[in-house]
């Protein structure tokens, strides 16, 4: 190894592993179960232009979209050491109004040398559901709107700005808690990129990250360059409340070491939350251009260089200033990675896996204790990863653009008046083929007091695709179970109360599969 090539291997893991301990920071210090367990939080940093220099492996959506509030935020400058920056609207750099984010300037003596963020998904954020991710028409229906503000100005926190958030919310102790975390996790970039600089210096902190960010770069531009040049096209849906499949169009086109991702075609923007921004859109295209990448290779704004894109204004896929987009974050994004891949099948055959779910499958639901105090909770339910050309999908996993862990159910149990009666693996889910796709999975989970449910979720018409041949995976599904036992199905996105004893019974969708099925005659079994 070259002494450059071990300086940037270094180098990228010094600053990655300020990300990854702020991650670490965060959930330690987290309260509540979305945060302790499931780890729906993102943490990265940035250099003193505000571009970023390394992130922690977590949330795809989170981090494609976290440069964007980091640029926004900007408008708060002048800077001082202890000012931290809050932000969750999803027109300004957000994703959606669960997912709050908390950005701080990092000096060495009077410099500024950067800052850190953090984007962590709160269980309830207010709006018009427990969980605050309702059945919604319009954006403010969905939670609290937090524009970029300053929570904290010289280190002092701005105590009527953290009431009025916390009085927007069910469970204004656990935010409180979360909240606490965050700024945790945030304090403690701060001292380890302090540090980076006390040892080795501002000016060789500000160069090595320029480095790295050229250096990834040049690694992307490699590999769009081994994409043979043309345009590829490709098409998928999305389920409307009402049944109507909703195209996402995308034209991929590849000159030399440029890629351009077109979504002209896509339809209209709707009146529900499947809306996306278009932070959403463009972190769903980086998160497909970086898997072409080597696992190693540093995640930063470089990546980000030769990607260009296209998303007509007004879209599904770049709603208009208001639309709901509580889904277009979790189910929406999916499908964006869903269709880009399709494109690119075409153009690396060898190397595109089937569809995954292609849903996060988002289950909320939330009420008030016989003593009075309320309780939320949100979780995504894991699905089946696609088959590829090396081998089947993964079964019960979470895929794309989510990337957290699943709650314990003694977690669950102990925090919440609900009984988790099943959580396993929906077998046979998954496509046939050469390969099968993984299988989804089976939640079914009682209510021991009245709640409100919500649930938002895709792929209940049309299942993932396979690919090379394969099989498609089988759509996901609900069904009500009442006291009594009598099980009625539930459509794909719905609000509705549960009364105590009642059970909710989820099916994620199964993988594609990938190639064809062959059948080997000498020993009767399938290939």
């Amino acid at each position: 190894m070259s002494a450059d090539a071990a300086r940037i291997s270094v180098w990228n893991a010094l600053l990655a592993s300020v990300a990854d301990e702020m991650g670490i920071a965060l959930g330690l210090a987290g309260h509540s179960p979305n945060i302790r367990e499931r780890r729906d939080y993102s943490c990265a940093l940035f250099d003193a232009t505000g571009a970023m220099a390394a992130q922690a492996a977590h949330i795809p959506v989170h981090l494609g979209a976290m440069p964007e509030a980091v640029r926004v935020v900007q408008s708060l400058a002048p800077w001082k050491r202890g000012d931290v920056a809050i932000v969750n609207d999803p027109y300004l750099g957000g994703t959606h109004l669960p997912d709050v984010s908390l950005i701080a300037p990092v000096f060495s003596n009077s410099e500024l040398i950067g800052f850190v963020s953090n984007r962590a998904h709160h269980a309830d954020i207010g709006g018009m559901s427990p969980g605050s991710m309702p059945i919604a028409t319009e954006l403010i229906q969905e939670g609290i709107i937090i524009p970029p503000l300053k929570l904290f100005a010289g280190g002092r926190r701005n105590e009527e700005l953290f009431a009025l958030i916390l009085r927007n919310t069910r469970t204004p102790a656990e935010r409180r808690g979360d909240f606490e975390a965050q700024l945790a996790a945030v304090r403690t970039g701060e001292r380890r990129l302090e540090a980076l600089a006390a040892r080795y210096g501002t000016a060789e902190l500000r160069a090595r990250m320029a480095e790295l960010q050229d250096y990834a770069e040049r690694l992307t531009r490699a590999v769009i360059a081994e994409i043979p040049d043309g345009t590829y096209a490709a098409e998928d849906v999305m389920e409307a409340s009402d049944g109507t499949l909703l195209p996402v169009r995308v034209t991929v086109t590849v000159a030399g070491d440029r890629i351009t991702f077109d979504f002209t075609g896509t339809a209209n923007d709707q009146d529900e939350s499947i809306n996306a921004v278009a932070a959403v859109t463009r972190s769903a295209v980086a998160y497909v251009v970086r898997c072409l990448l080597p696992a190693d290779a540093p995640s930063n704004e470089g990546c980000f260089r030769p990607i260009h894109t296209v998303i007509p204004p007004g879209s599904l896929l770049n709603a208009s200033p208001g639309r709901a987009v509580s889904a277009g974050n979790v189910e929406t994004s999916q499908r964006v990675t869903d269709v880009c891949l399709r494109a690119l099948a075409a153009a690396l055959p060898g190397r595109i896996p089937a569809a995954s779910a292609g849903s996060m499958t988002n289950f909320t639901f939330g009420g008030r204790r016989a003593d009075g105090t309320g309780f939320a909770y949100y979780a995504t339910i894991p699905g089946g990863a696609g088959a590829g050309p090396s081998g089947p999908g993964a079964s019960a996993i979470q895929t794309h653009m989510t990337n957290t862990a699943n709650t314990p159910v003694e977690s669950i149990e102990a925090v919440l008046p609900v009984r988790v009666i099943r959580f396993a693996v929906r077998t046979g889910s998954g496509g046939a083929g050469r390969y099968r796709g993984g299988d989804g999975a089976v939640y079914e989970l009682e209510f021991l007091e009245r709640a409100a449910v919500a649930v938002i979720a895709d792929r209940r018409r049309v299942g993932p695709w396979g690919l090379a041949g394969g099989g498609d995976g089988l759509p996901g599904r609900a069904t009500h179970i009442a006291r009594d036992g009598r099980e009625t199905p539930l459509p794909g996105s719905f609000s509705r109360h549960f009364a105590a004893g009642e059970r909710i019974c989820i099916e994620t969708p199964g993988g594609g599969g990938w190639g064809l099925t062959v059948r080997d005659d000498s020993d009767d079994r399938t290939a």
